[in-house]
């Protein structure tokens, strides 16, 4: 049996992202920054931050707009490049 395929995405489109990294009084601004760069215009009211239970990690969701994989691709490689992002999801 064959895999079944994953559902290609039609750009442009919304797009969440959730970043985790360690967590840090400027994280969230630099989140915000790396991802402006690849996709400028968010809307600040769609980004959520959360702390884990022991404060050591944050985690910024956000929403894009997507215009293409090239976009994408170019900006999870630049966040994970970053040294400061542990996961990018």
């Amino acid at each position: 049996m064959s895999e079944p395929k994953a559902p290609k995405i039609e750009f442009p489109c919304d797009y969440v992202i959730k970043v985790i990294g360690n967590a840090a009084p400027d994280f969230t601004d630099f989140v915000v920054e790396v991802v402006e760069r690849h996709a400028p215009g968010i809307d600040e009211s769609r980004i959520s931050v959360n702390e884990s239970s022991k404060g050591r990690f944050s985690s910024v969701q956000l929403t894009i707009v997507a215009t293409g994989e090239p976009q994408l691709k170019a900006l999870f490689e630049e966040l994970k490049a970053s040294g400061r992002v542990h996961m990018v999801l």
